[in-house]
C-alpha cells in the first residue's frame, strides 16, 4: 500500500486554528455516544474531539445523544436537531444486524448504540436531516442500509492493516498514514477543490464489505478497502468516511473542508427549519 508517495492534488490551505464562528442561536448537532460500563454504572460517553470538531469546524452547538436503544423517540430528536455526527468507537456494529459470523473473543460490542444509530440514520435520510458519519459511523451507515462488514481486513488477501499502533503514542496514531484516491466528479473531490487524491490516517480494524444498495463509493484505497461513501440521492449532506477528520480539525486543511461543509448543511437545515415555524 502506498504510504504517501506520488503527488497528491492540492487542496487550498486554510489559516489554521482560526475556528469557524456560530451564527447567533447556532444550529444544534447531535453528537452520539457510546454507552460503557464503568466500576460501579454504565455511563455514556462522547470522546471531546467530536464535540470540538463541530462547534470549532462546524460553527454549530453540539448535543451529546445517548445510546438510548429507543426507537420511537428519534423521530422527536430529530425535529429538534439541525444535524448529526456519527462519531468513532473501539466497539463494532453487532455482526448478527449484517449476516456475519459470531465476533472474536475480545470483541467489544455495544448494542444500545448499534439499536440507536442504525435506525436513526434511516430516519435522518427520510427526513432530510444532514450528518457526517465517521470510522464506526460509516460502519453503521452501510449496515443501516444492508450492506457488511468485514471485520478483520488485515487478513483479508491484498488487504493492508489499516490499525493503529498500539505502541505509539496517541498523537502519533492520527498522523497521516496512507493515500485515497477520490471518486472522479464525486461530492468529495467537489468538497476539496477537485483534489484527486489525499492522505488520510488510519485506526480501523473493520471496513465495509459489500456495499449497501442506496450509497456511492467516494474514495478507495489503494488496496481497495472503501473509504468514503455519500448517500444517493439524499436532500442534505449525508457523508461516510473511514478515516478521522475530526482529529486536530483546525490544523488540517482536508478536515476543516469537510467539517466546513457540513456546517453548511447544518446552517441550511437550521433556515429551513425556522423559516417553516
Amino acid at each position: 500500500m502506498d504510504t504517501g508517495g506520488g503527488s497528491l492534488a492540492r487542496v487550498p490551505a486554510i489559516e489554521p486554528g482560526a475556528p469557524v464562528e456560530p451564527e447567533p442561536g447556532p444550529p444544534l448537532v447531535g453528537v452520539t455516544a457510546c454507552l460503557k460500563q464503568g466500576e460501579h454504572a454504565p455511563y455514556h460517553s462522547v470522546v471531546d474531539r467530536y464535540v470540538e470538531a463541530v462547534r470549532l469546524g462546524a460553527g454549530a452547538l453540539p448535543v451529546i445523544v445517548p445510546a438510548l436503544g429507543e426507537e420511537r423517540m428519534l423521530d422527536a430528536l430529530l425535529a429538534r436537531l439541525d444535524g448529526l455526527l456519527f462519531t468513532g468507537s473501539p466497539s463494532n456494529v453487532c455482526p448478527s444486524l449484517y449476516g456475519g459470523p459470531p465476533p472474536r473473543p475480545g470483541n467489544l460490542a455495544d448494542p444500545r448504540r448499534d439499536a440507536t444509530t442504525l435506525p436513526l440514520m434511516r430516519r435522518a435520510i427520510a427526513a432530510g436531516v444532514p450528518f457526517f458519519a465517521i470510522c464506526r459511523g460509516i460502519q453503521e451507515l452501510n449496515v443501516a442500509l444492508g450492506g457488511t462488514l468485514h471485520q478483520q481486513l488485515h487478513e483479508l488477501p491484498g488487504r493492508a492493516d489499516h490499525r493503529s499502533d498500539k505502541s505509539r503514542p496517541w498523537a502519533e496514531r492520527y498522523e497521516p498514514r496512507h493515500r485515497v484516491r477520490l471518486r472522479p466528479g464525486g461530492l468529495l473531490q467537489r468538497l476539496l477543490d477537485g483534489a484527486e487524491t489525499i492522505l488520510v490516517n488510519s485506526l480501523h480494524g473493520q471496513g465495509i464489505d459489500r456495499l449497501a444498495p442506496g450509497l456511492v463509493v467516494e474514495a478507495v484505497a489503494d488496496d481497495g478497502t472503501i473509504e468514503a461513501v455519500r448517500v444517493e440521492g439524499a436532500r442534505a449532506f449525508a457523508l461516510g468516511v473511514q478515516w478521522h477528520p475530526e482529529w486536530r480539525v483546525l490544523e488540517d486543511p482536508v478536515s476543516r473542508l469537510l467539517f466546513r461543509a457540513f456546517g453548511e448543511a447544518v446552517r441550511n437545515r437550521e433556515r429551513a427549519r425556522a423559516a417553516t415555524g
